[in-house]
């Protein structure tokens, strides 16, 4: 009975048991196995979402995305769910597709904020071009390219998305592009190379521009934004910058297309200038600070010993040194002498800046720089030429709906900075190039087509009346007189508008048509 009775205790009591607690380690094993194994197939086949992976050796998913996967960025969310909301109300074979491309995974928040406001500006623009058109066609499908925080993965960004101008996403254009660093330089050259139309935005490097020197070497590249030298001649209109009474404080790297042009074009203003131009040196990260302040403490120094013949300094570099050479003349031993401190449309991103000093800014030092758009820049009267109260109010109108439900919501909407509008303006002359090129009976033009068109858009009727002003490009894609607002920092971090100046000293006639 004994035996009995433990065969019965093995079989009947304890083998019950072990066997639910052999299922459960089983399954435990199976459940890490998946989350495990998941976790191995994710990082092996790379997949973020349809179209984003993450390339071997890195933490970012970068790539297309076609869906409404927002990068894991959290402020991004609203206007891409809204985006993806539009794409999938268009009809098959109604559209045709641009992309966005911007670096939707940056950890630096001026450059996610940058890129949130251009999304933003995309968007209104699409839901305006597939909404109050009368129905023209094609319809626009908004795509958004991300080549990584820094640009790094540009290349497998930029095959993506010359694989989608075949079959049925029909790849038409790629717009954004916002900042004028040695990557997206080379993301404009490829694409360019293999024949994609690209409208940028925000980049103001003159060596990100067609025309320089006679020679083309981004063939149906577009912009709507001036070039730095542009926006130096239209800052020189305005503020009558005196060679003997200036002085330059630059970016000494010379690896940063925005600074080492603005650089060469405030050189250009400064023949004759009593002093040679005084040098910092930025770290490889212009978003970080690295040991730049020290520079700065120094060239206040300097600023000082200048006498009463200086008031004027120009800058050509990057926002965080700017703020840091800021806070450095704050604390400048000559307080009693007035500066105007003069800079490129980088100055927007100190708006938001915690880290500025902003009283500073109240001892006798004003901040002003171009900006590449402006709010109020039309709102206080008729302009004669060069743009209009009405064409600004479109996009107020658009920015007003996005708060409901019909066409946001979008998330918070600052136009200040200016992103939110020149994006918008950018998409606005890129769905007008596609639809003019489109032939007769087809949805979608030719690549080649499109890219021709940014030749032909200017005059009274095929100008982009744009948010930012008028958009009349020469016959190397770039926009002729832009209107360039003058804007001037304030003590309490707003961005006053000043006045608007313009590259040729005057707006551009009423047939907006540049000269030979």
């Amino acid at each position: 009975m004994a035996r009995g009775f433990g065969v019965w205790l093995r079989e009947g009591v304890w083998e019950i048991p072990l066997r639910r607690y052999l299922a459960l380690l089983v399954a435990a094993a199976v459940v890490a196995g998946l989350v495990t194994g998941g976790r191995v197939l994710l990082r092996d086949d790379r997949s973020c979402a349809p179209g984003v992976v993450m390339p071997e050796g890195s933490d970012e998913c970068v790539g297309v995305s076609t869906t409404d996967y927002y990068f894991d960025r959290p402020q991004l969310r609203d206007t891409i769910r809204a985006i993806d909301r539009e794409n999938r109300s268009l009809k098959d074979g109604s559209y045709v597709t641009v992309a966005l491309l911007e670096p939707f995974t940056a950890t630096d928040p001026d450059n996610l904020g940058d890129a949130l406001h251009e999304l933003q500006g995309a968007y209104l623009a699409q839901y305006q071009a597939n909404h109050s058109s009368n129905g023209a066609l094609p319809a626009i499908r908004l795509v958004l390219a991300n080549p990584g925080a820094t640009g790094a993965h540009w290349e497998h960004t930029v095959d993506r998305l010359e694989r989608m101008t075949e079959g049925e996403d029909r790849l038409r254009a790629v717009t954004g592009v916002g900042l004028s660093t040695a990557n997206n330089k080379k993301a404009v050259a490829e694409l360019t190379r293999r024949g994609i139309p690209v409208v940028g935005t925000s980049i103001t490097a003159d060596d990100l521009a067609n025309g320089q020197n006679g020679k083309d070497p981004f063939p149906g590249l577009a912009r709507v934004s001036p070039t730095n030298s542009d926006e130096a001649r239209a800052l020189a209109s305005f503020a009558k910058v005196s060679a003997d009474k200036a002085v330059l404080v630059h970016d000494q790297r010379g690896d940063d297309p925005y600074a080492r042009t603005l650089q060469n074009s405030f050189e250009k203003l400064l023949k004759g200038s009593s002093y040679a131009p005084w040098s910092f040196n930025p770290p490889d990260d212009r978003s970080q600070e690295g040991n730049t302040a020290n520079d700065f403490r120094q060239i206040t120094h300097l600023v000082c010993d200048t006498g009463d013949s200086t008031d004027t300094i120009l800058f050509a570099g990057r926002h965080t040194q700017l703020r840091q050479f800021i806070n450095a003349l704050g604390q400048r031993g000559c307080q009693d002498r007035k500066f105007t401190l003069l800079t490129g449309d980088e100055a927007s991103y100190l708006t938001g800046d915690r880290k500025l000093d902003r009283d500073a800014l109240k001892r006798n030092l004003s901040v002003r720089y171009t900006a590449l758009a402006h709010p109020d820049a039309w709102v206080k009267g008729p302009a004669p030429t060069g743009g209009s109260a009405r064409d600004a109010k479109a996009l107020l109108d658009l920015v007003a709906e996005a708060r409901g439900d019909k066409v946001g919501p979008i998330g918070e909407v600052d136009l200040e900075d200016g992103q939110l509008i020149i994006a918008y303006d950018a998409m606005r002359l890129t769905y007008q190039g596609i639809r003019e090129a489109k032939p007769a009976g087809r949805t979608a033009p030719a690549l080649e087509d499109v890219s021709n068109e940014w030749r032909l858009m200017k005059g009274t009727q095929q100008r982009v009346n744009g948010a930012s002003g008028w958009i009349c490009l020469d016959n190397h894609g770039n926009p002729y007189d832009k209107a360039v607002p003058i804007v001037e920092l304030t003590p309490e971090g707003a961005a006053r508008f000043v006045r608007i100046a313009w590259p040729e000293g005057k707006p551009p006639s009423k047939e907006c048509l540049p000269p030979s």
